[in-house]
């Protein structure tokens, strides 16, 4: 799966626009010195562990085997903007100050089942922010149409919508995710445009 058609489907799954997709497709080259905590052990640790339980473990391996806590670091440093990037970092608190408002602890403290319901809270946290936020650029853009200087309000993206595409992105693009959770072909044979699909069968990666 190339990155373009990796993006296209991560943005099918969160139903809108992928943040910073315009770097990812043209390779990025962002680089800022506010994220370099991200690759310190406990900080990947974390987010390796966030990961795996947006994708945990069932018939494949889950996102914390393909390292998806390491590619979250580069993609931020390398392909964010540095509003986006200040979002991820402080993101990592906040993750934290919901866990600890939620289930009483820190999330690297909480049991499986209180880290995802954790996460489903902040992911309908997000997904409400996300469409709020939409409206909002939407309406007033429509107040200042053909207005040449116009520059919309700087509204930022939820750090959680952030971790989950990167999650999505990461495990996806990775050998564990392309061979184990999808079906995957290295040279791929003749054409065939009807191959028939039986209930269950992994989507293709190639």
């Amino acid at each position: 799966m190339n990155r373009r058609d990796a993006i296209s489907r991560v943005a099918l799954i969160m139903g809108g626009a992928v943040i910073g997709a315009e770097f990812f497709i043209s390779g990025c080259k962002s680089t800022s010195s506010q994220v370099a905590d991200l690759f310190q052990p406990d900080n990947v640790a974390f987010l390796n562990e966030v990961a795996d339980t947006i994708l945990p473990t069932t018939s494949s391996p889950g996102a914390k085997a393909a390292n998806v806590g390491a590619f979250m670091g580069v993609m931020v440093r390398d392909c964010y903007t540095p509003a986006d990037q200040k979002v991820f970092m402080e993101g990592l608190t906040k993750l934290n100050d919901a866990a600890q408002k939620q289930a009483g602890g820190k999330f690297m403290d909480l049991t499986a089942d209180k880290r995802t319901a954790l996460l489903v809270a902040l992911d309908k946290e997000q997904k409400d922010y996300t469409t709020q936020k939409n409206k909002t650029l939407a309406d007033d853009a429509a107040k200042h149409k053909g207005e040449a200087d116009y520059k919309g309000p700087e509204m930022p993206n939820h750090y959680f919508r952030m971790m989950k595409e990167l999650t999505l992105l990461g495990y996806f693009t990775s050998e564990i995710g392309a061979t184990k959770a999808l079906r995957y072909v290295a040279i791929p044979g003749r054409y065939d445009g009807d191959v028939p699909y039986k209930k269950g069968d992994k989507a293709w990666a190639t």
